[in-house]
């Protein structure tokens, strides 16, 4: 990554070089802004390398190319009614619209290639609108994103890590200070600030006390998300939203630590706890799955599955990768998966035929198709069986600085704070204040719908001071 001298000046300065401020540096580019990327790590990664990296948006030429029928008014329906109508809703409108060119723009520009995800609907949404890069994992989508960076000549500090920012009395912030590998400390003079670093998943005291249900949870996020972007608003009087919020995961593989597709419970998997029992509606969100496993004895459960959804778990790296590293357990039969969960033969046995006797009378379209949670089930699962052992993980938080539709940071009186703008984890998300309200895919949602909107408004706003 690009090298910078000290104690220069730029237009923007943008905190984090993850999807978010990727995306806002590379609009900022299209836009003739110049701008500077402080990043903590030797590498940029962040969150976005650890998730999915699936992302979704409606009406972009991929979709519209799939011919899949989809609006931004769909979309916006579909993040609200997951979030029980508790999703800011200047910021949904605003995400819902702006993603949709965002994705098209790095595709257009800087090369980066979307593929939608067809074969499945993730929970809450309405139709086909995940998309991802080929390699289909957030490795992938940083390692593009980092690509079109270095292409477009973006300038990204690493190993830089913000300490604060200066300010005057106005809350006008006029510099960053940060430090260096050799613990010098530099500063960074500038007209407008993104904050695009994520959340306060890494930072037990402040989960504790926003996240008191994830306090005992895996964390599987970026150590990074520390909770800086918060404590500088805070300092400059800013206004803080929905930090009950979160995303949540029910299928982190133990101990192995890496995520098992939710794909695997969308098309026809099962979650059962150590006494062989289901114990939840697996297709309601894998968010609030963390807190249903956590739940259960030792907070583990297990992801149980036949040859069908094996075969096709194994389209996805992040699935192969855990098999590899011997997540995946085999059995002939419910005697010998009993064995594996170490779980009475009998209950396996009460729970699999349930199952069965549900998907055939989904097949004959009889009344008591559904679980006691709501659940239907397409197919049976027959053995062999897979299981694999999982527990509740926090990936990150969708709380944060309050912001506008132009991802201006609010004061708890409504005005902004004069140059300061956040998008991504470090501004609230779109979840609502509680886990349920967790979209699949909001966290790049907000990264890349929000660094879009932040880069385009942080240069409306320098042009017009220019004049």
């Amino acid at each position: 990554m690009t090298s910078l001298a000290e104690n220069i000046h730029t237009p923007v300065a943008i905190v984090g070089a993850g999807a978010c401020g990727l995306t806002a540096a590379l609009a900022l580019s299209r836009l003739g802004i110049e701008c500077v990327v402080l990043e903590r790590d030797a590498v940029p990664s962040g969150s976005t390398a650890l998730s999915s990296g699936f992302v979704p948006a409606p009406c972009t030429r991929v979709q519209q190319a799939a011919q899949v029928k989809d609006s931004t008014d769909l979309f916006a329906q579909d993040i609200q009614h997951k979030a029980h109508g508790q999703a800011a809703p200047a910021l949904v409108k605003a995400y819902s619209e702006a993603i949709g060119p965002a994705m098209d723009a790095l595709e257009a520009h800087h090369h980066v290639p979307w593929q939608l995800l067809d074969q499945f609907l993730y929970p809450g949404h309405s139709v086909h609108r995940m998309h991802a890069v080929p390699e289909k994992t957030g490795e992938g989508l940083m390692s593009r994103l980092r690509a079109a960076a270095d292409a477009a000549g973006v300038v990204v500090l690493t190993q830089a890590q913000v300490k604060a920012l200066n300010a005057d009395a106005s809350g006008l912030v006029h510099s960053l200070s940060y430090t260096q590998p050799d613990g010098t400390l530099s500063h960074l003079s500038c007209d407008a600030v993104i904050l695009a670093c994520n959340g306060f998943g890494g930072n037990a005291e402040m989960v504790q006390q926003h996240l008191p249900a994830m306090k005992d949870a895996q964390y599987a996020g970026h150590v990074g998300n520390d909770g800086s972007a918060v404590a500088w608003g805070l300092q400059l009087g800013a206004e803080l939203a929905d930090m009950g919020a979160y995303q949540g995961h029910g299928s982190w593989a133990t101990p192995q630590g890496s995520l098992i597709s939710w794909a695997l419970m969308m098309e026809g998997g099962i979650q059962i706890n150590r006494f062989g029992a289901r114990f939840h509606d697996e297709t309601q969100g894998y968010s609030e799955a963390a807190v249903q496993v956590l739940n259960q004895p030792d907070g583990v459960a297990w992801n149980v599955f036949d040859n069908q959804l094996l075969h096709f778990a194994q389209d996805f790296p992040d699935f192969v990768a855990a098999q590899t590293a011997g997540a995946v357990k085999s059995a002939a039969n419910a005697e010998s998966l009993s064995a594996i969960v170490g779980c009475p033969v009998m209950a396996l046995d009460k729970t699999l035929a349930e199952v069965n006797h549900l998907a055939e009378a989904t097949a004959l379209e009889k009344p008591d198709a559904k679980d006691r949670w709501g659940r239907s089930f397409k197919r049976p699962l027959d053995g062999p069986f897979h299981a694999i052992k999982v527990t509740g993980a926090l990936f990150h938080t969708q709380g944060g600085l309050n912001i506008n539709a132009q991802c201006q940071v609010l004061k708890p009186d409504g005005k902004t704070l004069p140059n300061l703008y956040a998008a991504g984890g470090a501004a609230r998300g779109v979840s609502g204040a509680e886990v349920w309200g967790y979209l699949s895919g909001n966290g790049l949602l907000s990264a890349i719908a929000g660094g879009h909107i932040a880069a385009h408004a942080v240069a409306h706003t320098i042009r017009e001071n220019t004049l």
